[in-house]
């Protein structure tokens, strides 16, 4: 669907959502809509938290969040590399469909992209973005402020985004600039000033539905941490790989920031009709075996198609109200200490973010609505639909693009154009290290129909041009 089809279509069903469930309805907080936060890192391993049973990063709160709501097992990101996966994650398409399949950077959405940011400010939702974007640098249709946000700080293309001190960063494509950087000087840790916007945003829109998208850097490399962030006290002194201990206090500075963001939600008496997602944007860029074991029992790491590149944490909480003290509380509800094996990934995320917010989302995209398994059946009206089948692609395969199947527990790995595929049993061999595609060559059969059938051929993914020296604007 394109965006003015889309527009046009969201315009009528907001003013006709009086007849869709209560539970995510309303023009505003008195009517019941969830405040949205979607908090997404970029390269934590699988297992590098607590709950997901990591043993040497400390992440107390993310671990809480994870007691007062429900942690999933079986989530993936929608590629195994940044940029794709936050394109999927934005379109609700697929990679075989998604507009940005390329990772060099400054790949642009096109206009007629439909983003979820897009789709909730329909339903009368403020939309701030804080962190990297990574869909369309400076001066392109890409530029999330055309894209449904209405305000976005921090990094437009990727490469920008791999440096902590950086000489400026962008809000709205106006350059601000960081003295405190300049001349070489590294007083002004990018993620520190990120994530004070983050909560700035949250404060100035206490009084109306919003959706906070914080794609946060950290622990993306280049891994650099100030000396002084109480993170890094922590580890510091660890008989560790330099670039494992930078990566572990990166992950608890994120904690710690997961915690002042609730705490503030709580303070603005907001925690009871906000939901929050937590997860990395694919899997662990390094796996640190030995030391930090950040992609766990899973093969492979970012970059991969196997499980340890796309299997990724998600966390989703929202607090049920103990009673409705003020017309603005949401009656969702997320049930606490639950453990959900619903197998979903982010094409997902838009038809759930919009059936949240009462609205429909974009016609013909992959995403499945994953709002009967985070509120349960009965408030939902209805079962959980399941997919037939998941896809991903990425082109680091001997002769072109690495893809993968996942249908049901069965796991297709094509690593190449050129070679077979492999299959694997994910209910008896999560580390995908017994392929079985000889004993099941009617499974293969179905995923290499797939394979065939689930993709369209990409538009030219082409950067804009760059100042001449420059990798960025």
């Amino acid at each position: 669907m394109k965006r003015r089809e889309f527009m046009k279509i969201a315009g009528t069903t907001a003013a006709a959502s009086m007849t869709l469930p209560r539970f995510a309805l309303g023009a505003a907080p008195k009517d019941g809509k969830p405040n949205i936060v979607f908090i997404m890192v970029d390269d934590m391993g699988y297992a590098d938290l607590g709950c997901y049973g990591g043993k040497q990063i400390a992440t107390p709160n993310i671990d809480a969040m994870a007691d007062e709501g429900m942690r999933f097992t079986d989530v993936y990101s929608g590629c195994a590399v940044c940029a794709p996966a936050r394109s999927v994650l934005m379109t609700g398409y697929h990679m075989g469909h998604t507009s940005v399949r390329g990772n060099s950077g400054g790949i642009p959405l096109v206009d007629e992209d439909v983003t979820v940011a897009e789709a909730l400010r329909s339903a009368g939702y403020a939309c701030g973005g804080f962190g990297k974007w990574g869909l369309g640098d400076v001066q392109t249709a890409g530029v999330p402020e055309q894209q449904g946000f209405d305000v976005f700080f921090g990094y437009y293309h990727q490469v920008h985004a791999h440096y902590y001190f950086p000489g400026y960063l962008w809000r709205n494509s106006e350059k601000v600039d960081l003295p405190g950087n300049a001349n070489g000087k590294r007083e002004q840790y990018s993620h520190h000033l990120i994530f004070e916007e983050t909560l700035k945003f949250i404060r100035e829109h206490r009084d109306r539905p919003f959706f906070c998208y914080a794609p946060w850097t950290p622990p993306h490399g280049k891994y650099e941490i100030p000396e002084d962030e109480p993170a890094w006290q922590m580890y510091k002194d660890k008989p560790w790989p330099q670039e494992a201990k930078v990566v572990a206090a990166m992950d608890t500075m994120i904690d710690r920031h997961v915690g002042e963001l609730l705490a503030l939600l709580k303070e603005l008496e907001l925690d009871e009709r906000t939901i929050v997602f937590f997860t990395s944007d694919n899997g662990a860029a390094r796996r640190f075996d030995g030391v930090l074991d950040s992609s766990g029992p899973l093969r492979g790491q970012k970059r991969d198609v196997y499980e340890g590149g796309i299997r990724v944490p998600m966390i989703v909480r929202a607090p049920s109200p103990k009673r409705l003290r003020r017309v603005g509380d949401w009656p969702g509800k997320v049930a606490a200490d639950t453990v959900s094996d619903h197998v979903w990934y982010f094409a997902d995320v838009m038809p759930t973010l919009t059936e949240l917010a009462g609205v429909e989302a974009p016609r013909g995209i992959d995403g499945i609505s994953v709002v009967p398994t985070l509120l349960g059946e009965k408030a939902a009206g209805r079962r959980q639909r399941q997919h037939e089948y998941l896809y991903w692609e990425w082109g680091r395969g001997k002769a072109g693009s690495a893809r993968a199947i996942r249908m049901g527990n069965w796991k297709g790995v094509r690593p190449s154009p050129e070679e077979p595929v492999e299959l694997y049993d994910l209910s008896k061999d999560i580390g995908e290290q017994s392929n079985i595609a000889a004993q099941h060559p009617d499974v293969v059969a179905r995923i290499e129909a797939h394979l065939r059938a689930c993709r369209t051929e990409p538009r030219p993914q082409a950067e804009p041009p760059k100042p001449e020296g420059q990798r960025y604007r």
